[in-house]
């Protein structure tokens, strides 16, 4: 029979294991490596992306929740909004950092040049100024690198094979995004090569985007090039349902935009470069150095139709561009 002084020792003994499990659960946790995950757009709208992220993270040994501890913060469109959340993670001590977009790039960039920095961007980051070269970097910063912009100017030409009478076609561009200025100088490159007259819209807020669509419709220009952008790209339900509203036949940079109802998109496979993100963000956990780590290209190219999008803008899409579609939506 256990005596009263017996039965305190263990009750006394369970309270201090009590005690002890958490500290050493806190400890080990405490160990782990942060990512810090930076993104202008929204979480819903990136929602594939992060999973593929996830993924990459995963092919080189790290799991979110049993080696790894992933801090996400997103601006939800609000660029103005990056600062603070960059300062945040930063007082986190986050091990690294993962910039979706120029936005996050320009923002981290400033705020650290210790922490490492992994981008995954659809713009040249030697010309945003980011890094030194893609095969050496150098400083804190490397990544991923998309085509999503340098595509833009073939959306112009399948916009123009599937309005013919589109003249000029408008282009959106957000101008809060770093690589405004560059886009806007490859939209005049594009209106040489194809000779169809072009008008720049710019938006940066969800009435700003109504306007342009409202624009477009109203001066009966006929069609919409969407440039890239963590915004837009959040934003692709809302302007399918405009482009529907208003009768405008839009080519987008992601393929849900079609699924949204939309009438085309071509562009990068976001998810196969945040994959690729998520690699390059675990080899810089296991030590190699972003200064020396070269920049990688995802080259995987997406291009979807909805057909059911055409038949309710009038629109016959060429036999040509339905072969080559990666999805057709009938």
């Amino acid at each position: 029979m256990t005596t009263g002084i017996g039965r305190r020792q263990f009750i006394s003994a369970l309270g201090g294991a009590a005690v002890v499990w958490p500290l050493a659960a806190q400890a080990q946790q405490s160990a782990q490596p942060i990512v810090g995950f930076l993104h202008g757009a929204s979480a819903a709208g990136y929602a594939k992306e992060t999973e593929a992220f996830k993924q990459g993270l995963a092919e080189v040994g790290y799991i979110e929740g049993q080696n790894l501890t992933i801090e996400f913060r997103w601006a939800d469109g609000d660029y103005d909004r990056l600062p603070e959340l960059v300062a945040d993670l930063l007082q986190r001590q986050v091990t690294v950092i993962s910039a979706g977009a120029a936005p996050a790039v320009v923002v981290a960039k400033r705020a650290t040049k210790t922490v490492p920095i992994v981008f995954e961007l659809g713009a040249d980051p030697v010309r945003l100024g980011f890094i030194s070269s893609l095969n050496r970097p150098g400083g804190n910063i490397t990544g991923i690198v998309n085509l999503s912009n340098g595509l833009v100017a073939k959306r112009v030409e399948l916009m123009h094979q599937t309005v013919p009478n589109a003249d000029p076609i408008s282009v959106l561009l957000n101008p809060n995004n770093p690589n405004y200025n560059f886009a806007a100088a490859d939209m005049a490159a594009a209106q040489t090569q194809i000779g169809t007259g072009i008008e720049l819209l710019k938006a940066r807020n969800t009435s700003e985007l109504d306007a342009s669509f409202a624009e477009v419709h109203g001066h009966r220009i006929g069609a919409l090039v969407v440039g890239a952008d963590p915004y837009f790209n959040s934003q692709r339900d809302q302007m399918a349902a405009m482009a529907a509203s208003y009768g405008v036949p839009a080519v987008h940079e992601l393929r849900e935009f079609v699924r949204a109802g939309g009438l085309m998109s071509y562009g990068a496979s976001l998810a196969d470069a945040y994959r690729l993100a998520g690699v390059y963000v675990g080899r810089v956990l296991k030590g190699e150095k972003p200064a020396e780590l070269p920049v990688q290209q995802s080259t995987k190219v997406e291009m979807s139709i909805n057909l059911r999008a055409a038949k309710a803008l009038g629109l016959t899409v060429p036999l040509p561009l339905l072969g080559r579609a990666d999805e057709v939506i009938e």
